[in-house]
C-alpha cells in the first residue's frame, strides 16, 4: 500500500502516554498499581526497568513507540508495518501484560484480541523506517534514533494469521 502524506495542518500530535492510559477503564483483571491510582503508563514503564537493563528515559522512549505501533496496527489493518529489535522490547511488554494488552484490544481494536505473529527471519527491506514514516504521518512523534538503529532490520509479523500484526 502506498502511503500518501497529510498537509502538516491535518496532522494530528498523538501522546503515546495519554493513549495508553485511555486504556485504563478496560482493564477487567488488573487491580495492582492501576485500580489503587497507578497509571498503566507508570506500570508498564516499571516493568520494563524490572525485566530489562536499561534507564528511565530509554523505557520511556521504548514504550511511547511501542504504543504508537501497536495502536497504529490495530487502526490501520491494511497497512503492513514492522517493527525492529528495540521498539519490539516495548510491544513484548505491551502484550506480556495480558490484562493491559485486553484492554488496548477492547479500546482500539474494537473488542477483537490482535495476535502478534512475528516471522523467524527478520526482513531487511527497510521497513522499519517506512513504519517510522507511516507513523509520523498517523500523528505520532517518531523517535528517529529507534527506528534507524534497526531500518534495515525488521520483525514484521505473518499477515496469514487472522487480525494480526
Amino acid at each position: 500500500m502506498t502511503i500518501a502524506a497529510q498537509p502538516l495542518a491535518a496532522i494530528r500530535t498523538r501522546d503515546p502516554q495519554a493513549a495508553l492510559n485511555a486504556a485504563t477503564p478496560h482493564v477487567r483483571h488488573l487491580t495492582v498499581n492501576v485500580a489503587d491510582g497507578g497509571t498503566i503508563w507508570e506500570r508498564e514503564i516499571a516493568l520494563l526497568l524490572r525485566d530489562n537493563t536499561m534507564v528511565r528515559s530509554m523505557a520511556e522512549r521504548i514504550l511511547g513507540q511501542a504504543v504508537a505501533y501497536t495502536l497504529a496496527t490495530m487502526e490501520h489493518k491494511d497497512v503492513h508495518l514492522g517493527v525492529g529489535k528495540i521498539v519490539d522490547i516495548g510491544v513484548h511488554q505491551l502484550i506480556l501484560d495480558t490484562p493491559v494488552y485486553f484492554a488496548l484490544c477492547d479500546l482500539y481494536n474494537n473488542g477483537a484480541y490482535r495476535h502478534h505473529a512475528p516471522f523467524i527471519e527478520r526482513r531487511r527491506d527497510g521497513l522499519c523506517i517506512r513504519t517510522a514514516d507511516f507513523l509520523r504521518a498517523d500523528g505520532w512523534v517518531v523517535d528517529e534514533e529507534l527506528w534507524a538503529s534497526d531500518g534495515a532490520d525488521c520483525s514484521p509479523c505473518d499477515n496469514k494469521v487472522p487480525d494480526s500484526h
